[in-house]
């Protein structure tokens, strides 16, 4: 798929079974100016007869809805050939919820009580090929996607970060946004995002849940030095 350029908007499709819910996202999506909202579909099978059509760079859908769901959306899409991101968009914050979706071929899984502005900034960063979730459900990602144990072979790559990027880590393997970090901290969320994107450099990720995921594989690792 052609990624958009940086002055080209990035064009998305809304598919959600609750009318007032999804014109209301259409509405806050292109107040930002970065976003055209593509096409909009009450369900899978609307959603794939207007894809050709629409031309998405991402697919933004809800999990539960009828007659078959997001999850066989994401499937057919995936039979299909489509190579974009889709993101899932619900209220469910179940760990077996996420598994399934991530499992279908998602690339994000955000949750309806997020702020509008971070549903923008999901959308922008899976164009940009990271795998996103909303802050609630990052540990439980974290947990879905721990199996070997890296940590020993990154410890040393840990002492490329300083003390403020060491501490950043943290909060972001407890979950927290770039918001909610600025405020514990109190830095601004733009010196945040850029330590957010100086430690990925540093430790050679590519996007904050592989973060997450290996702050926690670190500590795990240190208590079991600790306990041997």
């Amino acid at each position: 798929m052609n990624l958009p350029v940086a002055d080209e908007a990035i064009r998305v499709m809304l598919v959600d079974d609750h009318t007032l819910f999804r014109k209301g996202l259409a509405e806050l999506l292109e107040q930002r100016g970065t976003i055209k909202v593509a096409a909009i579909a009450g369900n899978g099978d609307d959603a794939m007869r207007v894809l050709p059509e629409a031309k998405p760079d991402v697919i933004i859908t809800d999990l539960n809805m009828p007659p078959h769901g997001g999850l066989a959306l994401l499937r057919q899409l995936v039979a299909g050939g489509w190579n974009g991101p889709v993101l899932v968009l619900t209220v469910s914050d179940a760990e077996e919820d996420l598994a399934a979706a991530m499992q279908a071929g998602a690339k994000g899984y955000l949750l309806k009580d997020m702020e509008p502005e971070d549903v923008v900034d999901a959308v922008q960063r899976a164009v940009r090929g990271e795998t996103v979730v909303a802050p609630a459900m990052t540990l439980k990602l974290v947990n879905l996607l721990q199996g070997g144990n890296t940590a020993a072979s990154k410890t040393d790559t840990l002492k490329l970060l300083t003390a403020r990027e060491r501490e950043i880590l943290q909060h972001l393997s407890q979950g927290l946004s770039n918001k909610a970090i600025a405020r514990v901290l109190d830095i601004s969320h733009d010196t945040v995002k850029l330590h957010v994107k100086h430690i990925l450099a540093k430790l050679n990720l590519s996007s904050r849940v592989e973060a997450a995921v290996f702050a926690v594989e670190q500590k795990a690792a240190g208590q079991g030095r600790r306990a041997s």
